[in-house]
Order: C-alpha cells, then sequence, then structure tokens
C-alpha cells in the first residue's frame, strides 16, 4: 500500500536527528476487503486517517490526506501551521472529488501528531485517537467527533451501551465533506518517558483503554509494541481496519506535562490565537490560551459553565468562570450516566454553546423524569380534594345564608309586634 511505502521512505530520516524513536503498523483487520487506513511516519510529524466511502474510496481519501499533510506541515511542532496542514488535506480530497478521483462522498478521519523534543502538538479531525502513557497511566488526549461521544456527554448512553449502539460508527466531523471543516489543536510538554499513540478506530474500538495500557507499558521496542496493538485488536475480532503509531518522547524531555485544548483555526477563517505556553526564570508559568472550548462544572450546588478545560497548571487555573445555569446538581441524579459525578472532574464540550445546549438536554430528561415518575391517581386526587373543599365550602355558604334569614325572619317578626 502507499501508506506502507511512505513509511518504508521515512525511515531513513530517522537517523539524521535527536528524534524520538518509533513503530508502526497497520492490517486489514479480519472482515474489510481493503484497508481504508493511511499512516505517515515522517519524523517529527506522524499521523493516522480512517477513510470511509466504500468501494476503496475511503482508501484514495485517506492517502490523499495523509500526502497533502506531509506537504504541507510545518518543520517543528506548531499549532497553528500543523492546522493549516489539516485544512489543505481537506481542501484536497474535496478538490480531488470534483476533478473525478475517487468518489463524491469520501472522507476520512485525521489525527495527526508532531513531537520534537519536550513538545508535542496535534490536530485532531473524527474519531482516530491520540493517547499518552505517562508515569504508567495512559490518558487519552482527543476527544471523538463521534454520535456516540456526543449521546454520552449528553447523559443519553453509557460508555459500555456505546460499545453495541448501533450507531456507533457514525462520526459528526471528518475531512471531504465541509471546506469550512478545521480540527481541533492540542499543545502540551511531555516528559522523558513518555510514550505517545496514535490509532484507527480499529484499535481503539476493540481493545479497551486498561489493555492499551498494560501492552504500552509492558512492550518496551515501539515496533513491537505497535505490532502487538494491532495484533490484539485482531483477536478480538479485527472486525475493521487497525491501524497504531507508538512514538516515545527523546530522553531529554522535561518532567512536567502541562497541556491544553484550543481550536484550530486558519487564516481569514480562523479568528484567534492558538494555545502560548510561557516559563519565566524557573519559577512559574503563564498561559494564554484560547478560550472557544469549554466545560461543565459545579459550583455552590449548581451546575456552571466554564471557558478553557478543567484543572490547573503549577497553580495556574487553564479555565475562567462563564456563567451559572441555574441547574441545580441534585436533579441531575436521576438521569443516566451518572452525570452529577462526572461533573466533579468536569464535562468537557466544544464550546460554551455546545455547554448550554447539553444543560437544556438535562433540563428536558430531569422533566420528562419527573412526569414519569408522578402516580396516575395523584391528579384525581387533586380534583377529589378541591372539589370536596369547594363543597365544603359552599356548604358554609349555605349556612352562613339560612342563618342569616332566621335573623331577617325575626326582626321582620319584632317589627310587627
Amino acid at each position: 500500500m502507499a501508506a506502507e511505502k511512505e513509511h518504508k521512505h521515512i525511515r531513513g530520516r530517522h537517523a539524521k536527528g535527536a528524534l524520538p524513536s518509533y513503530g508502526s503498523r497497520t492490517d486489514v483487520g479480519l472482515v474489510r476487503e481493503h484497508n481504508e487506513d493511511s499512516l505517515a511516519v515522517n519524523p517529527p510529524l506522524y499521523a493516522v486517517a480512517d477513510g470511509m466511502g466504500g468501494h476503496a474510496a475511503g482508501e484514495v481519501a485517506s492517502e490523499i490526506a495523509i500526502q497533502a499533510l506531509v506537504a504541507n506541515a510545518p518543520d517543528t511542532p506548531d499549532g497553528d501551521n500543523l492546522a493549516r496542514a489539516v485544512v489543505a488535506a481537506n481542501h484536497a480530497i474535496i478538490r480531488a472529488v470534483h476533478e473525478g478521483i475517487g468518489r463524491k462522498g469520501m472522507g476520512t478521519t485525521m489525527t495527526a501528531a508532531m513531537l520534537s523534543g519536550k513538545r508535542l502538538v496535534i490536530a485532531q479531525v473524527g474519531d482516530s485517537r491520540a493517547y499518552l502513557l505517562h508515569e504508567g497511566s495512559l490518558q487519552r488526549i482527543t476527544r471523538d467527533h463521534s454520535l456516540m461521544a456526543d449521546l454520552i456527554d449528553s447523559g443519553q448512553i453509557t460508555p459500555e451501551e456505546a460499545k453495541t449502539h448501533p450507531q456507533r460508527s457514525v462520526i459528526t466531523r471528518a475531512l471531504g465533506s465541509d471546506p469550512s471543516t478545521l480540527p481541533d489543536i492540542y499543545e502540551m510538554n511531555v516528559s522523558a518517558g513518555d510514550r505517545l499513540l496514535l490509532c484507527s478506530d480499529g484499535l481503539s474500538g476493540m481493545v479497551d483503554d486498561p489493555l492499551l495500557e498494560s501492552i504500552l507499558a509492558r512492550v518496551k521496542d515501539p515496533q513491537r509494541c505497535a505490532a502487538a496493538l494491532v495484533n490484539e485488536a485482531i483477536t478480538a475480532g479485527g472486525h475493521d481496519n487497525v491501524t497504531a503509531i507508538v512514538v516515545d518522547a527523546p530522553s531529554n524531555a522535561e518532567a512536567i506535562i502541562k497541556k491544553e485544548t484550543i481550536k484550530g483555526r486558519i487564516g481569514a477563517i480562523i479568528a484567534a490565537i492558538a494555545l502560548v505556553l510561557v516559563l519565566a526564570g524557573g519559577i512559574g508559568g503563564s498561559l494564554a490560551y484560547l478560550n472557544h472550548t469549554a466545560f461543565l462544572g459545579e459550583q455552590d450546588g449548581n451546575v456552571t459553565v466554564y471557558r478553557g478545560m478543567p484543572g490547573a497548571v503549577m497553580g495556574i487555573p487553564l479555565s475562567t468562570f462563564d456563567h451559572d445555569t441555574g441547574l441545580a446538581v441534585e436533579e441531575l441524579d436521576n438521569i443516566p450516566a451518572n452525570v452529577s459525578e462526572r461533573l466533579k472532574d468536569g464535562i468537557r464540550v466544544d464550546s460554551v454553546a455546545d455547554a448550554d445546549a447539553l444543560v437544556e438536554t438535562w433540563k428536558k430528561q430531569i422533566e420528562e423524569h419527573k412526569q414519569s415518575a408522578t402516580p396516575e391517581g395523584e391528579n384525581e386526587k387533586d380534583k377529589d380534594s378541591s372539589a370536596s373543599t369547594t363543597d365544603e365550602k359552599t356548604t358554609d355558604s349555605q349556612k352562613e345564608a339560612s342563618t342569616t334569614s332566621e335573623r331577617t325572619q325575626e326582626n321582620e317578626g319584632g317589627d310587627e309586634q
């Protein structure tokens, strides 16, 4: 495949500089006829693209995307320029369709990373993932652009239910469908000994995170590790094409991770700056980051919206308070997916508008729960009670009228006398 040829071509470049060691493998799996995954291993650039469109069109889309990415990627990790390269890949697929290459409707995911020294930058569209193994603990860096991720975040289904959901393959963002599609950009510093994993959903969908963590920690050679990961997905059923790239951070990386998620924005389409990380005199750091991402948390018992991401770096918060939604956290206890518990760590979304939309979804679920929990006979009881009260008032009025009439008759009798 073209992806494998690209891989072989790039291996010779790795020896020219002090770059990370890496390994990669892609496999068609046990069910599909074509391998629609493509990859790039071009240090310091690494990328996975999972094509879609049927009749080999997905293979065409992913290969076009990888070639355009490699041609336009910067020489060093840079969020804005890596985002521009992904946008160029998107336009290349759309242009190819207009030129009669492939077929209409073809597209691909794209997860691209640049790792040099301690600096790691990732651009992502779709549900191909990036993970980081740090001090033996696996952290998922990217958030899937998929229907399942949206349903889980809204509390409508659980992660376990998503694994067997009939629409688990539906993605909400891909290259090749919309000229204005932009990637999410993640920028961070990594530590010596950290290990980066890029993979298509043929791996993440077949192998649970705990097993991914175990293999990444146990198999030290990155090439053997990539092969072991792919073999595990095939052993589990190999229902999809499987691609894995394993990259080890160079030994001179610093020992503290600092990370933040930003939105990639390009040229006239891009309206703000990317994340800037400044370390001053070794004493502390300050972060200037794009405020378009958001998350939901809790404050004073209410659900609140924050710009940025949960947590802090060296005591500096990575978020700012935006507004209180007026929804009490305790009201979330009766809707699915343990939403109230997840709020403690922050539920990440793409924007403040998405956060508000998610809250509105919860409010509707809470109202539906209240209505379904109301006993059927309660309204009848209320009516009976109301009728009884009315009858009592009517009786009292009648009694009062009778008493008044008797008094009037007595007075009239007295006057006659």
